[in-house]
């Protein structure tokens, strides 16, 4: 399927086509979060806008379409996309941490790199959308996924997994299996239109429900060894530090997610907020801080200081994640040169950047629920103070809930005092 697609080619044309895409996405961000269909529309959107392919190549022999743009590019996109429509926001970022899969893998150059050289320009040229994971299900979540020899070569996929987005409109699927008497993890691309992939999108879920997450089934689907992107070795010692950043990438991308879910709020709570006419009898100082019309709004001590504080938390969040995508974008500058203890640095900054933001979004978006109760919509459409504005709670407690934060600041206090790795490596 070939698609048309707008490509931003500098800082300046894809700033605004991601602000552009930003604002159409915040019209009706409401009524479709209601809605909750399956994000068809949602990935279109980000086909029309070239954001599809992104990070792939910008080279000729990548095929046409791609930006290659860098890690910090592709958080700030996704963190304004966010601060509009979180579900979509956290969908691409699922896809662009796939779609840099290949680069951890295999050294550039290398025989092992034509796969993803391969996939790079079918998704810059098709638009492609990628969903699935690069680490196997967790501990509790059912068998997973297994691979078992073709009589012909190749492996035959079984299985079901669920996911966090895409799973009934990806056009790949980038999938983790153990081969049956093996222990290390294969990644394979598969392709969702075969017989034998089932998509089960979830169904009435709390918060991000646009991401289109859910579960696959996979039943005997063929896998020929140039499906085969690469192999992560079971033994974690044999991973190289470089190979072992990618789910660092996931996680950094979805803590500005996360981040965009705190900014979005709070921009949208501070225009109703300035929109709100002041309350009949309301005196200077009358502690009400739902209060805040263009007549009171300055007189309000509660008010403003509520609004201080929750700006505060906002900057604190946004310069802790913005040291994590500093510090994860010198490491991929290192590449393979990178060490362990590099690594295992960066696995703390990114834990601390997902420990602090997920708090600040969660504390952030249920104090704006009561700032705002009984406000009138924002903008036609918008919905009411409370019926609009659960839409940030609901969504910052579903993308939240998945990380642990107390494993998290167990694992850096453990770090900062022994220098321990181990469950630092586990914990990514």
């Amino acid at each position: 399927m070939s698609t048309e697609m707008t490509t931003p080619r500098d800082d300046t044309l894809w700033r605004r086509v991601v602000r552009d895409l930003a604002d159409d996405l915040a019209v009706d961000a409401h009524a479709r979060d209601r809605a909750g269909r399956t994000p068809l529309d949602e990935v279109e959107r980000l086909r029309e806008a070239g954001l599809t392919a992104f990070l792939t190549a910008s080279d000729p022999a990548a095929g046409p379409g791609g930006h290659g743009a860098d890690l910090r590019t592709a958080c700030t996109a996704v963190r304004e996309l966010s601060a509009a429509d979180s579900s979509v926001g956290e969908l691409l970022a699922h896809h662009y941490a796939l779609s840099w899969t290949g680069r951890f893998l295999t050294a550039p150059g290398t025989r092992g790199a034509e796969p993803f050289a391969r996939l790079d320009a079918r998704t810059a040229a098709e638009g492609w959308l990628l969903a699935g994971a690069t680490e196997p299900a967790p501990r509790g979540t059912g068998p997973g996924l297994t691979l078992t020899r073709a009589d012909r070569g190749g492996w035959l996929l079984d299985g079901r997994r669920s996911y966090d987005s895409a799973v009934a409109v990806a056009d790949r699927l980038v999938v983790a299996a153990r081969p049956a008497g093996t222990g290390d993890l294969l990644l394979v691309l598969v392709d969702p239109a075969h017989p034998g992939v089932r998509a089960e999108p979830a169904a009435d879920r709390v918060g991000q429900r646009l991401t289109g997450a859910g579960t696959v089934a996979f039943d005997q689907v063929p896998v020929p060894r140039s499906r085969v992107l690469g192999t992560v070795p079971a033994d974690e010692h044999a991973v190289a530090p470089f190979t072992s950043l990618a789910p660092l990438v996931l996680r950094l991308l979805l803590v500005h997610v996360a981040l965009g879910i705190a900014e979005g709020a709070l921009a949208e709570a501070r225009d109703v907020t300035r929109a709100r006419p002041p309350e009949p009898g309301a005196a200077p100082g009358d502690d009400r801080p739902a209060a805040g019309g263009p007549a009171d709004r300055g007189d309000d001590p509660y008010l403003l200081l509520s609004y201080g504080e929750l700006a505060t938390s906002a900057h604190t969040a946004a310069a802790v994640a913005e040291r994590a995508t500093d510090a994860l974008a010198r490491g991929l500058r290192a590449g393979w040169a990178l060490g362990v203890e590099e690594r295992a640095d960066l696995a703390v900054v990114v834990s601390a950047a997902e420990t602090v933001t997920g708090r600040a979004a969660v504390r952030l978006t249920t104090r704006i629920l009561e700032l705002v109760e009984g406000a009138p919509p924002a903008a036609p459409g918008a919905g009411g103070g409370g019926p609009g504005f659960d839409r940030f709670w609901r969504n910052a407690r579903a993308l939240t809930a998945r990380t642990r934060p107390a494993h998290r600041l167990r694992d850096i206090g453990d770090h900062y005092l022994h220098g321990s790795h181990a469950r630092l490596a586990r914990s990514a």
